[in-house]
């Protein structure tokens, strides 16, 4: 089965989704007192300018190590979870959490589409 192309519009929605994940984490490192070095340091990364790729739009934070920046960062780690799943997939968050009220989270989704 061959993998068809991401259309001009999605495309655009996750690297604008993408951006705004990585203004998150970058609100969340500042608010836990931690330099882009520190949070590399605390989550095992060799370089830490994998941390300045992923607040900078061009990266995510890979589902096994979102627990341990969770706790570098002074997060409960399931809602850190839940909210970077809103920013990376978008339509699995809807699926699973439709309905189900998340206070911390700004309405991501809809900003994206809107501009």
């Amino acid at each position: 089965m061959s993998r068809t192309a991401m259309n001009p519009a999605k495309a655009a929605l996750t690297k604008s989704l993408r951006r705004e994940a990585g203004r998150w984490l970058k609100s969340a490192r500042e608010a836990a007192g931690l330099t882009q070095a520190e949070l590399a340091e605390k989550t095992g990364l060799r370089y830490y300018t994998f941390v300045s790729q992923v607040e900078n739009g061009l990266g995510r934070v890979p589902i096994e190590a979102q627990a341990v920046w969770a706790e570098s960062l002074g997060l409960d780690p399931s809602q850190f979870a839940r909210t970077l799943l809103r920013y990376y997939e978008p339509e699995l968050h809807r699926l699973l959490f439709e309905g189900v009220a998340d206070a911390d989270a700004p309405a991501v989704v809809e900003r994206a589409a809107q501009g």
